[in-house]
């Protein structure tokens, strides 16, 4: 799988309605998986979507999720470009440049999805997610 660039929206607890809308919208596979699907079952969030990819026969993909636990909706604050694929050293090198200057929400680490995965915000105030997908088995 060859890296991808594209939007990562972030929703005030509505992700499912607005992604399901955009499959409407631009047709496509759509994979959603919720917070309780990752080891919170029965929180307040457990049904919120964790993560949303949207996926169309015109190439398209569209990421989004609800806010995570802790963070506050803010018109301004609901999107970062991800960089996702396979290709760990690319993905890493992508990372150290965009980090370097910037500020780091989450570390680049492995996360509990199984993924390689971090948040930073670049030099110029832009929010960035990078994934290193784990090859299927």
């Amino acid at each position: 799988m060859a890296s991808l660039l594209n939007p990562y929206l972030s929703f005030d607890g509505n992700a499912r309605q607005a992604l399901e809308f955009y499959r409407e919208v631009f047709g496509g596979r759509l994979r959603l998986n919720t917070y309780g699907d990752f080891g919170r079952p029965g929180t307040d969030n457990a049904d919120k979507i964790m993560h949303g990819m949207l996926t169309s026969a015109a190439g398209f993909t569209l990421m989004g999720a609800d806010m995570p636990p802790g963070m506050t909706y803010a018109p301004g604050n609901n999107f970062a470009v991800s960089v996702s694929g396979e290709d760990g050293p690319e993905l890493r090198g992508y990372w150290e440049k965009l980090s370097g200057g910037g500020s780091v929400a989450v570390p680049l680490e492995k996360q509990m999805w199984g993924d390689v995965f971090g948040m930073c915000t670049d030099r110029f105030g832009i929010p960035w997610m990078v994934n290193v997908n784990q090859p299927a088995d």
